[in-house]
């Protein structure tokens, strides 16, 4: 098999030595070899090695898997025994920006370029992307087989709601460009596809004309109910804020002095005399773009406190910060760097990310964090609604099915510990526990980032769609040779 793959012509390379860096990713859990790693230079390395696997028929049972910039959960981008494709060595297509008198400008851009390389290059033209994840250092093929998203989905929709046309290598090592007039069903399958109909080689995404600076903003709940409220109050606007999140605080010892750093309280006094710990509280977090033209700092300002005064937020909890374009977007790295340094980057990431029905958020909460995390987690936990209508019903992406749903993301980090709240056996406990309520009460409930076992419990979370996943499947990768690592299909297998 290994000299069958090595006879592939190719711009770039094979490696079948050093493969233990495509054995693992993010989630940091699961670990499988491959017999080799693609270092492709054109796109016709990408289509040479998957039809070159297509053509040895189902008597193989070599795989192909696209690897973006590693941050996958679950081993998604791994191929057992098969070829680790690195999308980010591919040289081509070379980013290129267009704006002159188009009604939408646009970047076509590799599927294996980060987008944080994006927001870089296309700032130089006075646009930006319109939709973003909270973290940019991740591949553009990588987050729209997903979906992308970040507190500016009730706007502008998901990532994969903001491309205008995909270049896709199909399972069977066909190039084909797609877009919603031409090969509509190649692209809605690709986008939220989990990498399952093909392997995404160039992408249009849609730009806006970018902001200079941010207002950001914090303030702090202690009902539930209120939080939400407000929360689906300003995603209802027609102007309203730009970014919309919010996150939930259990039982942390001096919050209000570690925002000091980012964020300065309108009222310093009261705010020191905040007491968090033993409390389950509510961050409401908003941003309002500052575009260049915006030459009336007072208006601007006018404009966020007339939104803010209708928020039921608790007194003196207001926290203000103006920071660039850039160091908002790309928050979450610094992250990320002070993490390393500690040694706490490269660890287990049991994350658990979920689409929750508007109508059973509140049974949810009341279980989750009145009965199940009673305790400080060891990582964020994002909650924020989403406009169902900014969605496109015809990507391969399932959420439920209500006009508002929530995405409420466990995203926790699990020190060595045998034992205790911050160890891998705790938070996956506490993971299984959450899932089992879902399940009990019928709450309609979504995963994001999905993982399941095995098929039956895919066509669970498909539902009615299931039918045309399969559907597409057939046609676009009938061998089952893309992205064994989701669990969906096997090689070989009867594909129903």
């Amino acid at each position: 098999m290994e000299a069958s793959v090595k006879a592939i012509n190719l711009i770039g390379q094979f490696d079948f030595h050093d493969t233990e860096r495509a054995a693992s990713d993010f989630g940091n859990r699961y670990h499988s070899l491959p017999m080799a790693i693609l270092y492709p230079k054109a796109v016709s390395d990408i289509s040479s090695t998957v039809k070159h696997v297509f053509d040895l028929g189902s008597s193989s049972e070599l795989t192909v898997a696209a690897r973006g910039h590693g941050h996958s959960l679950h081993g998604q981008a791994q191929a057992p025994h098969g070829i680790v494709i690195n999308m980010e060595s591919l040289q081509e297509p070379k980013m290129h920006v267009h704006i002159g008198d188009l009604p939408i400008p646009y970047v076509d851009v590799s599927g294996g370029l980060l987008w944080i390389d994006i927001l870089h290059e296309t700032l130089k033209y006075g646009f930006a992307p319109r939709s973003w994840t909270d973290y940019l250092h991740l591949t553009v093929g990588g987050t729209l087989s997903n979906a992308g998203m970040s507190g500016q989905a009730f706007r502008h929709g998901p990532q994969i709601n903001n491309v205008r046309q995909l270049e896709v290598v199909t399972g069977r090592g066909d190039v084909v460009t797609c877009s919603d007039k031409q090969e509509a069903d190649l692209f809605y399958a690709v986008l939220g596809g989990l990498g399952q109909f093909g392997i995404i080689t160039r992408a249009r995404i849609l730009l806006e004309p970018a902001p200079k600076t941010v207002r950001w903003i914090r303030v702090l709940y202690s009902d539930f109910y209120s939080f939400t409220k407000d929360q689906e109050y300003l995603i209802s606007l027609e102007n309203s804020f730009d970014y919309v999140e919010g996150f939930v605080i259990i039982n942390r010892t001096g919050l209000v002095n570690n925002w000091r750093s980012s964020f300065n309280p309108r009222d310093p006094l009261q705010a020191s005399l905040f007491i968090s710990e033993g409390r389950t509280l509510y961050c409401l977090e908003m941003a309002k773009y500052i575009s260049p033209d915006d030459n009336d700092a007072g208006s601007v300002d006018q404009r966020i406190d007339n939104m803010v005064s209708k928020l039921a937020y608790m007194p003196h909890t207001l926290f203000l910060s103006e920071v660039s374009y850039v160091e908002f977007l790309d928050r979450v790295h610094l992250s990320e760097i002070k993490l390393r340094r500690k040694g706490l980057w490269d660890v287990p990431h049991p994350w658990l990310n979920l689409l929750v029905p508007r109508s059973s958020i509140y049974e949810f909460a009341k279980e989750v964090f009145g009965n199940i995390l009673v305790e400080n987690s060891n990582g964020p936990i994002l909650i924020y609604p989403v406009n169902q209508s900014r969605w496109n019903e015809n990507t391969s992406m399932i959420t439920p099915e209500e006009d508002v749903f929530y995405l409420v993301a466990f995203l926790s980090s699990a020190v060595p510990s045998p034992t205790g709240t911050t160890g891998l056996r705790h938070m996956l406990t506490q993971n299984k526990r959450i899932l089992d309520f879902c399940g009990r009460a019928n709450l309609g409930v979504k995963q994001y980032l999905p993982h399941y076992r095995n098929q039956e419990e895919w066509k669970t979370h498909f539902g009615t769609k299931w039918e045309l996943f399969a559907r597409r499947k057939l046609s676009y990768d009938p061998l089952a040779i893309l992205a064994p690592g989701q669990r969906i299909f096997q090689k070989a297998h009867t594909i129903s």
